[in-house]
Order: structure tokens, then sequence, then C-alpha cells
């Protein structure tokens, strides 16, 4: 493993932080620990050839750890819930403005086996619940510029149009 430089770890948190802020991210503002986990991106990519979350286990099978390549399927939720992702790169914008502290965040990520259900289950396509449709996720609609998402709650700020929260609207 090579030794990261400074300025690879500068480079790669400035694409990340202009990434956020053009999503409507906040990264943390604690910008030497945000570093700290942009270098264990870094170390990952080198020993895995993905950028799989620095706080997790990852397993070295890119098709099994998908869900927690950076950012990761759990960021959004985790957000939501608890001002912050699971390794605390990205926050809400309470704690990026420093109104708020990020605190613990419990893994949400199931367990190997449950990951192995999960996958096989989409793979043969079986469907739940009679054959009706079941979304795990409500579907919100930016009344603004029509942009869709399926997540437990509306993103702080659309992706698209940069209009805050409140201008969503459950759509499904």
């Amino acid at each position: 493993m090579r030794d990261v430089s400074d300025k690879d770890i500068d480079a790669l948190y400035g694409i990340f932080k202009k990434d956020a802020e053009s999503g409507g991210y906040y990264l943390n503002p604690d910008t030497g620990f945000a570093k700290e986990l942009v270098r264990g991106l870094i170390a990952n990519e080198e020993r895995y050839g993905y950028q799989s979350c620095p706080c997790r286990l990852a397993s070295g099978i890119k098709e099994e750890d998908l869900d927690i390549i950076c950012p990761c399927d759990y960021r959004d939720e985790d957000i939501g819930e608890y001002g912050a992702c699971y390794c605390a790169l990205y926050v809400s914008g309470e704690i990026a403005e420093g109104k708020k502290s990020a605190g613990s965040i419990p893994e949400r990520r199931p367990a190997a086996e449950q990951r192995k259900k999960m996958k096989t289950e989409k793979e043969t396509g079986r469907i739940e619940n009679g054959g009706k449709l079941s979304l795990p996720l409500p579907v919100w609609r930016c009344k603004v510029c029509g942009y869709l998402c399926a997540r437990t709650e509306p993103p702080e700020i659309c992706p698209v149009c940069k209009v805050k929260k409140d201008r969503f609207e459950r759509f499904l």
C-alpha cells in the first residue's frame, strides 16, 4: 500500500465537496476528519479497486459491496434520521452549520446472509403480497421541477433545482 499524499487527499476531497454541494449535500464541517475519511476511501480504492466506506468491512468483491461504495445506499436515510451518514462524511445542513453535532449512527446495512437472501429474491423476481406492487419507500416529488426520489424523507435540497425540503410532496 502506497503512502497517500496530502495532494491526493486534497484533490479527492475537492471533488467530493463540489459533488456534494451541487447535489444538495454537505460534507462534515470538520475538514481534518473528513479528509481522514477520504484517505480511507483512497486506501480502499487501492486495496479493492473501488471506494468502499472506510468505516465498514468490505468483502473485496465489488458486486457484494455495491451498497457500501461511497456514497453508500444508506447515506440519505442515515442523514434524514440521524443527521449524518454512518461514517459522518456526509451530514445534514444543521450539522454543517454547527447548529447540531453528529452522534453515533447505528449500522443500517443488513448482515451478509440477509443481503444474500435479498439478492436471490430480487434475481428470481419473486413478488410478495399476492402480486401487488409493494414500495419499500415513499416516493417524493419536487413541486418545482418534478424530480422524483424514493426515500424515507425528501432531500434537504433538490439536487436539480436547489429548492428546500418543504417544496416536496409525497407522490406515491
